[in-house]
């Protein structure tokens, strides 16, 4: 049941690539869902899942008037492209063009569809190891040096989330985000002799944290550990999992003046080094009332950071992370961007990657921001929909909603998994009218992109609809049947869920092996046009 929309031009793949090439601000936008992006996309294409369109568009798209480019696969005359554009006009963008045909268009005019997440961070972390020459030791070198080095300390850092880490981490290994190393390491990483050994799952964190520390100029020996995790499980050695050691618990609870500006000294001599501004007040404000560009202003601190005293229109974006995955927290090419982190240690760090990512990235003191009197982005108005109260009717039909792997271990008696761009196909298959009784059973996950489906099935006609947006327990709890028997959906219908090499952190050394070959492999994919974006190595006084 497809929306109408008016002004939506339709673009070859041609004129896409001119587009990406000319220099201009751009959100290409691909609306497919997770899985389906994860296959194949356009290297410089941002995941907007349709299921999540009107929640995400305020924080990436926040200048109404950027030019954007849609891509679907192509199938059913673009359909879920066509409905995207639609809502986008709905919420007030006016810029919006099609890729005709999809990502099969692409492919067909001779373009590469890249497989994964991330991919241009992914890539950027290759070339940092290429241009700088990272140092980097195996698992089986790491382990004969603990357990021959006698008196020389080894350091072992963990570059990735407390999550991540309390997953599985290599024995020993301290939790020190990449966004955090700037202000800390001199606070628990040992005496002048230490080596430090920086590791992640793959290879981009590795890479990144420990050229981070090679550029602030440690002098200690710092090396990557290669291929993180997975590399250390192929050379048969065991992960550690639950670990919640942290560098919050091991420094100080309040740093030294000295060593705190030491750490501000060293990080903004980096980025001065590569061009990084600080503005000030009058350019910051000149930032903020230009209406033809961009900018993002982005809080680079930690949660719980930013959970205490961050400015409420000041998009969170972990240091690190943003770095590891820039495409989470920024849609579109060629914007501006302005990092706040409040100590003047960890921004500048991060801006002198953003820089070399291609990014116009500059930093700014929060107390001149502070005094902004800007709005956050306007959340998505949510259906009103009614929570259920009592038992659905016997003729009604539940829409399991939440993601597909929670489908699969457990659902409501007679529930069908589906997902947003496909709910109508669903309601067709099951031949429901629009007087049919509709329950949405979501969790608190999906609650929101539940009541989104809400608004669409609503606007087509349907009257009858109740919202389940309180998990399976308490579904049962309320006497309702429920069905805890494993399922497997079709892996085709589960385009909420990437399966490319999706095991590769619980054991299966096939997958991890062909992660790391897809990982080392990405330069060799690119046109010189796609590498051409980034500015890696060049520190400001060589270029």
């Amino acid at each position: 049941m497809p929306s109408s929309f008016d002004d939506v031009r339709f673009i070859d793949a041609e004129t896409l690539r001119q587009w990406l090439n000319d220099g201009r601000e751009l959100a290409l936008l691909d609306v497919r869902e997770a899985g389906q992006f994860g296959e194949g996309h356009p290297f410089f294409a941002v995941p907007f899942p349709f299921s999540r369109l009107e929640l995400d568009a305020p924080r990436l798209l926040p200048r109404a008037d950027v030019r954007i480019a849609l891509c679907d696969d192509g199938a059913n005359e673009d359909a879920v492209a066509r409905r995207a554009a639609a809502r986008l006009q709905g919420l007030g963008y006016g810029d919006i063009a099609i890729l005709q045909g999809g990502t099969a268009a692409w492919r067909q005019a001779g373009y590469t569809l890249f497989r994964g997440v991330n991919v241009p961070s992914k890539t950027f972390g290759e070339l940092v190891e290429h241009e700088y020459g990272t140092p980097h030791v195996g698992a089986a070198q790491l382990q004969r040096w603990r357990a021959e080095r006698g008196g020389c300390p080894i350091s072992l850092i963990d570059s990735r989330t407390r999550d991540e880490h309390r997953k599985m981490a290599i024995p020993g290994a301290v939790c020190v985000p990449n966004g955090e190393l700037a202000a800390h390491i001199d606070a628990f990483a040992g005496s002048p002799d230490t080596t430090i050994v920086v590791h992640c799952a793959g290879r981009t964190r590795s890479i990144i944290g420990a050229q981070t520390l090679r550029n602030l100029g440690i002098r200690r020996d710092v090396f990557a550990l290669e291929n993180g995790t997975q590399g250390w499980a192929l050379a048969g050695l065991a992960l550690e999992h639950g670990s919640t050691r942290s560098y919050a618990d091991i420094i100080p609870s309040a740093a030294s003046a000295h060593d705190e500006a030491k750490a501000r000294e060293r990080a903004q001599a980096l980025a001065r080094r590569f061009g990084v501004i600080a503005l000030d007040e009058a350019n910051a404000n000149q930032w903020r009332r230009d209406t033809a560009r961009t900018t993002y202003l982005l809080d680079v601190r930690t949660p719980e950071e930013y959970a205490r005293d961050g400015l409420p229109f000041a998009a969170h974006a972990p240091g690190g992370q943003l770095v590891q995955a820039t495409d989470q927290s920024v849609a579109v090419r060629h914007a501006r961007l302005l990092l706040i982190d409040y100590d003047g240690i960890r921004a500048p760090v991060i801006a002198h990657w953003l820089v070399q990512l291609g990014y116009e990235a500059v930093t700014v003191d929060v107390a001149i921001v502070s005094k902004w009197n800007t709005h956050a982005p306007a959340a998505a108005a949510l259906d009103r929909t009614d929570l259920l109260e009592e038992a659905p009717s016997a003729n009604a039909i539940v829409l399991d909603l939440r993601s597909s792997a929670a489908h699969e271990n457990g659902r409501p008696v007679g529930a069908r998994w589906t997902v947003r761009p496909r709910v109508f196909d669903t309601l067709t298959a099951l031949h429901a009218r629009l007087d049919t009784p509709l329950v949405l059973f979501a969790d608190a996950a999906s609650e929101a992109s539940a009541r989104l489906v809400a608004a669409d099935l609503r606007e087509a006609g349907f009257a009858n609809i109740e919202l389940a947006a309180f998990g399976l327990d308490a579904w049962e709890q309320r006497g309702l049947p429920v069905d805890r028997d494993a399922v497997k959906l079709p892996q085709e219908t589960r385009i909420d869920y990437l399966f490319f090499v999706h095991d590769r952190h619980d054991g299966n050394l096939d997958s991890a092996r062909a992660y790391l070959a897809w990982e080392t492999g990405l330069i060799a994919q690119c046109e010189p046009d796609e590498l051409a974006a980034f500015k890696v190595g060049r520190a400001a006084e060589l270029v």
